[in-house]
C-alpha cells in the first residue's frame, strides 16, 4: 500500500535523491505534467489501483515530505511499446524522441530491478500542479 498523507495517496517520482529532486523541480516548474509506472510492480503488487481523475495526489521528496499536491487529468493503461511521442514528452525530462524514452525508462526500470517488454502494461498518468506544499 502507497502511504498516505492527510487521507490523500502520494505520488513519488523516482528513486529518492538527486533523481527524485530533479523530478520533483520539473514537476513544480511545470515542465512535467506525466508519468508513467508499470501496472505489475508499482500498482497490483503494492495493492493500489491505478489513479483515477479527478484524484489528488501529494508529491513528496525524498524523506517523504510533501512538496505539493497534483490532480489527476487523464490516466491510460497500455502496453509499453503503445505509450506516444504525445504523452512521452509531457512527462518534460528532456527526452529528443519516443525512442531516447523507451531507452530512459528500460534503464531506469532494469535499475530498480524490473523486467520491462513491449508487451508490459504501463500506466500513463497525466497530471497538474494545484498547490505547491507551504
Amino acid at each position: 500500500m502507497w502511504p498516505r498523507i492527510d487521507g490523500l495517496r502520494t505520488l513519488d517520482l523516482g528513486t529518492p535523491g538527486e533523481l527524485r529532486d530533479r523530478l520533483n523541480a520539473l514537476v513544480l516548474s511545470g515542465a512535467k505534467r506525466a508519468t508513467t509506472g508499470l501496472l505489475e510492480s508499482d500498482y497490483r503488487a503494492e495493492g493500489e489501483d491505478p489513479e483515477s481523475v479527478g484524484e489528488r495526489l501529494v508529491l513528496i521528496g525524498s524523506e517523504g515530505e510533501p512538496i505539493a499536491q497534483v490532480a489527476v487529468e487523464w490516466v491510460e493503461i497500455v502496453p509499453f511499446r503503445s505509450v506516444t511521442w504525445h504523452f512521452a514528452r509531457a512527462e518534460g525530462e528532456g527526452c529528443t524522441s519516443l525512442a531516447h524514452w523507451r531507452e530512459v525508462h528500460l534503464a531506469y526500470w532494469r535499475s530498480v530491478g524490473h523486467t520491462v517488454a513491449d508487451d508490459t502494461d504501463v500506466v500513463c498518468v497525466r497530471f497538474g500542479l494545484v498547490v505547491p506544499a507551504s
